[in-house]
């Protein structure tokens, strides 16, 4: 069966890739590949921790919705070799010793000599410990003759050089933002999208969870070094003590980031019968690795009893890689909670959030969904669901799938999908409670709501057709998060296989990368009766397998998206999407693609997509010098379907790469635009201080001085740096001064310098 969509055209890999390639190295799009903690508490303010690259002159962090707002406190740029040596020079012109290396490796022990137990260190001249901070052992604290500006000068070199890893295990997560986002007490629970905005562009979107109960959150990891073959053990992370199994009380939110072979513990009190569900957002949070098998951070949850037994475990919730524990206390005491990777990778994009607790959690619902415009009687099962009730969805909803949640007295459920359609209702028999009488008739257009409620089910619908008339039947189930992995088959009247399909692929789905719905469309050979069986592949079955199965002739549409889901363009000038066309039902036709509305200094040609196209790329124009912050745009198209206009609204997504090789259109809430000036130069963020030359460069000789008294010239000797080694120094020189972590006195010295060597 297929398991996931790669988005490609045979015909146009190679110039696309090389247009995106030369567009990548012309603007370079900020990028963020983790934000820790994905998630906060209503009514609670916190420190988050991003991890990207391009996120030079980041200004703004950015939450969507309501009732969010965050603000950027510091940048971290991933330091290079000469950057890290200066800020070590600095420190030893200091007489303060620079840290011996990052504080993520684990400590290394001293080396033994024979016989004599541990090496004692070699002695060091008065000079060298002078200069290396004998004085202070520790080398924690600089001397007192330091200013109080200094000193947290000091304190800020001496954070990045413990900090810094010369090697990442991702360059892609190395340059770090901390912000600082406040929640409103009366915040949306769920999920929202957060982003970074810099001078020059607005970064991909990552999930933030606005959360109900008390958050516990573990320190932020530093970046991981890479694991080189046979040193994998210098990669590994050393946890103090006190933070491998941390005590906290139920409910919460648990966050955290699992490093390289690292398991996380928790520990807590639980009362016998006690309901204990234990919810995990991690692939949820990042749902795809590009450098990494599967393509994500597989978590696995154990719980165990205070002797140290397992008593639950759990690494798939159904088919989503998540786990849930759903536990009844069998007995009062102590219980330890653990996660970690399946095979025990980790790093800072390996982060999760579990919640914890005696709270509401819904395990299925039915139907999987209602007719638009008519009261909807949906039924749940469940956990902790005394009292709650199921939200249903407005009566006003279009078509389309929504979330319903459970709502308890004091907490609410995890969402759940529910479909809204406009096509007639109808029940399976079975699912209804009645007996099954074979074959049930249907009359279509329909669609039918029912169960394959027990292993080896086969459910079975008969239909008049015509000859030549098409007609299609397609499952909705694994899309609306039902285990169901279903399989269609379509037989005439003489029982016959016409047609059968197990999955079939969806671009739109997102997320999913197991396309388990069916999926025929057959033009009738001849009049007479026709069966629809519908089973799991699997042979599986039970409560939660639900479906919806619509037959009748095909409903032409389509679906877009736009990638990427965010836009930079200079200063009057052109940026490119790229339109991928999601063709339904046999629909071919051709589709014009326009921006929405008319934002003020945005244009755009309308773009064609020909008959049976389905990528293309709409080009958008600005007329705008800049704009003071990132600007909403909207794109849809348009096209004429038997006889009408047809408006589809283009959802914003962004292409990503899964383990290696396959690709996924990821939907974003929004497309933000921003407009910039290239010319423009920045406000420095900390003004140089003037630099007077101290001492001059030796006076070029005369002609007459420069020879020998043989009568021979001496040959001039050749610069010791080149002009663009000497540039690049003091392009280094001023982001350190800027980041505030060179003195005036070093910055004018190392400037001075290089002055001299020019």
């Amino acid at each position: 069966m297929s398991i996931v969509r790669r988005f490609a055209a045979p015909g146009l890999a190679g110039p696309f890739l090389l247009l995106l390639g030369g567009a990548a190295l012309a603007q370079p799009r900020p990028y963020i590949g983790y934000a820790y903690p994905a998630g906060a508490q209503r009514g609670t303010t916190v420190h988050v921790r991003l991890g990207g690259q391009q996120l030079d002159e980041v200004g703004r962090a950015i939450v969507s919705g309501t009732g969010v707002e965050a603000k950027v406190l510091e940048y971290h740029r991933h330091l290079n070799p000469q950057e890290v040596q200066l800020l070590r020079q600095q420190l030893e012109s200091m007489g303060i010793r620079p840290p011996d290396g990052p504080r993520v490796r684990a400590p290394k022990r001293p080396v033994a000599a024979k016989g004599k137990g541990r090496a004692r260190p070699k002695a060091k001249s008065a000079a060298a410990a002078a200069i290396a901070g004998e004085a202070d052992p520790e080398g924690a604290t600089p001397g007192p003759a330091l200013s109080a500006e200094t000193r947290r000068l000091v304190e800020r070199v001496r954070a990045r050089l413990e900090a810094h890893v010369p090697q990442p295990a991702s360059n892609a997560i190395a340059d770090l933002v901390e912000i600082e986002v406040a929640v409103a007490a009366d915040a949306e629970l769920g999920p929202r999208e957060i982003r970074l905005v810099t001078r020059k562009g607005v970064s991909n979107p990552l999930v933030f969870d606005i959360g109900q109960v008390p958050e516990v959150r573990r320190p932020a990891m530093d970046s991981a070094p890479i694991q080189v073959l046979g040193k994998e053990e210098q990669s590994l992370r050393s946890r103090p003590e006190d933070e491998v199994e941390e005590r906290v009380t139920l409910p919460c939110t648990l966050n955290g980031q699992v490093a390289s072979g690292e398991v996380n513990r928790y520990r807590f009190a639980a009362r016998k019968g006690q309901r204990l569900v234990f919810t995990t957002a991690a692939r949820r949070l990042i749902p795809f690795l590009a450098d990494a098998v599967p393509g994500w951070f597989q978590p696995t949850l154990t719980l165990y009893d205070g002797r140290g037994h397992e008593v639950a475990y759990d690494d798939d919730y159904r088919f989503m890689p998540d786990p849930v524990i759903l536990f009844e206390v069998p007995k009062d005491g102590e219980y330890v909670l653990a996660i970690a990777d399946a095979i025990y990778r980790g790093r800072e994009d390996f982060l999760y959030r579990i919640t914890a607790g005696e709270l509401p959690f819904v395990t299925g619902i039915f139907p999987l969904g209602a007719a638009a415009g008519r009261p909807a009687k949906v039924g749940m099962t469940g956990w902790n669901l005394d009292g709650a009730t199921l939200e249903t969805p407005p009566a006003d909803a279009a078509p389309g799938v929504v979330s319903l949640t459970a709502r308890a007295p004091a907490f609410a459920s995890n969402p759940v999908p529910f479909a809204i359609d406009t096509l007639p209702e109808a029940f399976e028999d079975e699912a209804e409670g009645g007996p099954s009488r074979g074959p049930q008739a249907l009359a279509p257009p329909v669609i039918v709501n029912g169960r394959i409620d027990r292993p080896g089910d086969r459910d079975v619908f008969a239909f008049r057709g015509r000859a030549g008339e098409a007609v299609v039947a397609e499952v909705l189930a694994r899309r609306l998060d039902s285990p169901l992995d279903s399989v269609l088959t379509l037989k005439d009247a003489s029982g016959k296989i016409l047609a059968r399909n197990d999955d079939r692929e969806d671009p739109g789905a997102g997320t999913n990368t197991h396309h388990a719905d069916s999926y025929i469309m057959i033009d009738l050979p001849e009049d007479g009766t026709y069966r629809i069986e519908l089973e799991d592949a699997a042979r599986a079955g039970g409560e939660a397998f639900g479906y919806r199965l619509r037959v009748g002739p095909p409903r032409p549409d389509f679906a877009l998206r736009v990638v990427p889901s965010s836009l930079a363009l200079r200063a009057e000038g052109e940026a490119s999407l790229e339109v991928h066309a999601i063709r339904r039902d046999g629909f071919i036709g051709r589709i014009e693609v326009r921006l929405a509305g008319s934002p003020a200094g945005f244009v755009a040609e309308p773009a064609t997509l020909a008959a049976g196209q389905a990528r293309g790329r709409l080009g958008v124009r600005t007329t705008l010098e800049a704009t003071p912050g990132p600007v909403p745009l909207a794109v849809e198209g348009v096209a004429r379907i038997d006889g009408r206009e047809v408006i589809r609204r283009a959802v914003p997504a962004e292409d990503r790469m899964q383990a290696f090789l396959w690709r996924h259109l990821v939907p974003a809430s929004d497309l933000p635009a921003l407009v910039f000036d290239p010319e423009a130069a920045p406000k420095p963020r900390r003004p140089a201080p003037a630099i007077a030359l101290t001492f001059a460069p030796e006076a070029e000789p005369s002609p007459a001085a420069a020879t020998t008294a043989a009568g021979t010239r001496k040959a001039k000797a050749a610069p010791k740096f080149t002009e663009r080694q000497i540039a690049g120094r003091l392009r280094q020189l001023k982001i350190l001064y800027e980041e505030d972590l060179l003195t005036d006195d070093f910055y004018r010295k190392q400037v001075a310098e290089c002055q001299v060597a020019k």
